[in-house]
C-alpha cells in the first residue's frame, strides 16, 4: 500500500517555480497612496504580514486587507508569516483608525482579518464588533467581508461578530483533514467546521479557503470541499501554498492550474455559490465579487 504525502519543515530546495507563479512587483501611484495612509495610520495588514503575492495588484487598485488587534498572532501556524508571540495590550483606538482609513481610501468593498488572541477572554471579539461597527457607521456604502479565527468555537465570541453584521464571514480551513495538526498546530479540523456551521445557521454568508502542494491528496481535497458543503459554506478559495520563510513548511509540489480548474469544476458540481481557485489565489482575492448570491456558479452554469 503506497504511503500518504507527508509534511517536511525541511527548508525547500531552491527550484525554480513554475511561470504561472510569477507575479507583477507593486508599483504606480495607487499603490504608493495605499502604502502611505498604511503608514500613516499605523495599520496592520495581512497582505505584508502574510507575504501576500497579490499585495502589487490589490494595492494598485486602492484596495488592502487589514489586520486588526495587532501583528503578533497567539498560534504558530506552519505556513503563516505572521510573528508569533506574546501581543501587545489591545488598542481600543484601532476600530476608528481602521474605519478612517478605508473612508479615506475610498474602497467599495473592505476585507478585515485578524491575528488569534487566545490570551484574551473574549478572544478579541469585543474589538471585532467595535471595528466592523466603525466601519459601518463612517462607510455606510462599503460591503465588508470578516476573516475571523476560530473563537475556540465559544459561540458568545462568534456572535459578537455576527452582530455587527458584516455582508460575509469567512474562516479558513487551510488544509486536509489529515494535514490539519501539522499545518495548524493550536486549530482543529472539525472545531472549524462547526464554527461555519454556526455561523451559517445565523443566516450569514460564509467563505473558507484551502491551500494546496503541502502533500494533500486529491481524494483528500474533494473531501473537504464535500465537508465544507455540508457545513453551508457559500464562497470557497483555493491556492498555492508557498513557503514564506525556510523555518516554515516547505512546499510539497507546485499544483498545476488544470487541477484548479478541476476543483473549481467538482465545487460547482456539488453546489458551492463560488469558486475563487488558482495557483496565486488568497483568501481576499477578488472578494469584492464574492459578496453576492449566486454570482459565481450561474457564470459557471452558462459555459
Amino acid at each position: 500500500m503506497n504511503e500518504l504525502p507527508i509534511i517536511s519543515k525541511i527548508p525547500e530546495l531552491r527550484t525554480k517555480k513554475p511561470n504561472w507563479l510569477r507575479v507583477k512587483l507593486p508599483i504606480g501611484e495607487s499603490y504608493k497612496h495605499v502604502r502611505s495612509l498604511v503608514d500613516t495610520h499605523k495599520l496592520h495588514t495581512i497582505c505584508e504580514s502574510g507575504n501576500c503575492p497579490n499585495m502589487g495588484e490589490c494595492w494598485g487598485e486602492g484596495t488592502a486587507t487589514f489586520m486588526i488587534l495587532g501583528n503578533i498572532c497567539t498560534r504558530s501556524c506552519g505556513f503563516c508569516a505572521v510573528a508569533t508571540g506574546r501581543p501587545e495590550p489591545v488598542d481600543w483606538n484601532e476600530p476608528q483608525r481602521v474605519a478612517e482609513a478605508i473612508h479615506l481610501m475610498k474602497v467599495k468593498h473592505a476585507v478585515i482579518t485578524s491575528v488569534d488572541r487566545d490570551e484574551l477572554k473574549d478572544g478579541g471579539s469585543i474589538i471585532w464588533y467595535n471595528t466592523i461597527k466603525a466601519v459601518k457607521t463612517l462607510n455606510p456604502e462599503t460591503t465588508l467581508e470578516t476573516l475571523i479565527p476560530d473563537f475556540k468555537a465559544e459561540k458568545e465570541n462568534i456572535d459578537r461578530v455576527i452582530e455587527a453584521a458584516p455582508e460575509v464571514i469567512s474562516h479558513n480551513i487551510e488544509t486536509v483533514e489529515r494535514l490539519t495538526r501539522q499545518v495548524r498546530t493550536q486549530a482543529k479540523y472539525e472545531r472549524s467546521m462547526e464554527v461555519l456551521s454556526y455561523i451559517k445557521s445565523k443566516g450569514m454568508r460564509t467563505k473558507s479557503g484551502i491551500m494546496l502542494g503541502l502533500g494533500e491528496t486529491k481524494e483528500e481535497v474533494v473531501q473537504t470541499i464535500t465537508d465544507l458543503h455540508n457545513s453551508g459554506v457559500d464562497v470557497i478559495t483555493i491556492g498555492q501554498y508557498l513557503q514564506p520563510t525556510k523555518n516554515h513548511l516547505s512546499v510539497n509540489r507546485f499544483v498545476h492550474p488544470d487541477e484548479f480548474a478541476e476543483f473549481k469544476e467538482i465545487g460547482y458540481q456539488l453546489g458551492i455559490d463560488y469558486m475563487e481557485i488558482g495557483p496565486l489565489v488568497r483568501s481576499s482575492y477578488h472578494s469584492e465579487k464574492h459578496v453576492h448570491q449566486g454570482v459565481g456558479r450561474s457564470a459557471w452554469l452558462l459555459q
